[in-house]
């Protein structure tokens, strides 16, 4: 199976199906408890969680396990929300269709308490839609909220993880090039072939400050060394496989 993580290609529902099927074990132990500490998940201060870029809805329905928040569950893909709405409705999850403009037009300046970006900048190829993306999450934040965003670590291109390579050994990728992304199906199913594209870490940091974000904390977190979940020497305990950039609104 094969997509581009241009999620509104023709193609997108087979991605969609994909995306859902795909185990993903290292972010569940790795990648997400660091963007739901980083955001304050679970507190009481955090009551409206924006999950922009949702994809098929899991990590929406981990925020509603995981706390008493509300979640409004956004992405551009017809086909993504679909598959949410099926298999991972909640009643504190809504979902919403962005718009071609990109704007969260279902959302008033400030209504949110914390908003994530998991896996969705690394599926832009241009450096104008991230700023257009990290403002319009700005505009929906109320003052003091959190944004975080999760991606693969451009420092760990090429590195065999446990259930996901992104980029070619050996292969030095520039500013938004587009690079290949191999997920591994569980079960034997085969792999799920995407494009995605390599932004350096500094890209984030601009993109977070430009659109305002203040504090910016950047986290590249292992697993830890005693964990056997990933196998008996996994690379995610000696490479970082994910990166979170996170800054709050003033």
């Amino acid at each position: 199976m094969s997509n581009s993580t241009a999620w509104k290609e023709a193609d997108s529902g087979d991605a969609a199906e994909g995306y859902d099927s795909y185990d993903d074990l290292p972010e569940r132990l790795i990648g997400y408890p660091a963007v739901f500490h980083a955001l304050g998940i679970g507190s009481s201060a955090v009551r409206t969680v924006l999950d922009h870029g949702c994809g098929p809805g899991k990590v929406a329905a981990r925020i509603v396990e995981a706390s008493g928040a509300r979640v409004v569950a956004a992405d551009v893909s017809p086909h993504m929300l679909a598959v949410a709405r099926a298999r991972h409705a909640h009643p504190r999850i809504e979902h919403r269709l962005i718009e071609g403009d990109g704007r969260l037009a279902f959302l008033d300046d400030g209504s949110v308490d914390a908003a994530m970006s998991c896996f969705v900048y690394v599926t832009v190829g241009e450096v104008e839609t991230l700023h257009e993306i990290a403002a319009e999450v700005h505009r929906v934040l109320r003052p003091g909220g959190r944004y975080a965003v999760l991606d693969a670590n451009p420092r760990s291109t090429g590195i065999r993880f446990s259930t996901f390579r992104t980029g070619e050994p050996g292969r030095v990728y520039t500013k938004g090039e587009a690079r290949p992304t191999r997920l591994e199906l569980p079960d034997g199913a085969g792999r799920l072939d995407l494009t995605d594209h390599h932004w350096p870490c500094r890209t984030y940091l601009d993109v977070l400050g430009k659109a305002g974000f203040t504090d910016l904390d950047v986290h590249e977190p292992v697993l830890p060394r005693h964990s056997s979940l990933l196998g008996g020497r996994p690379a995610e305990a000696d490479h970082p496989p994910f990166l979170v950039v996170s800054g709050v609104k003033r």
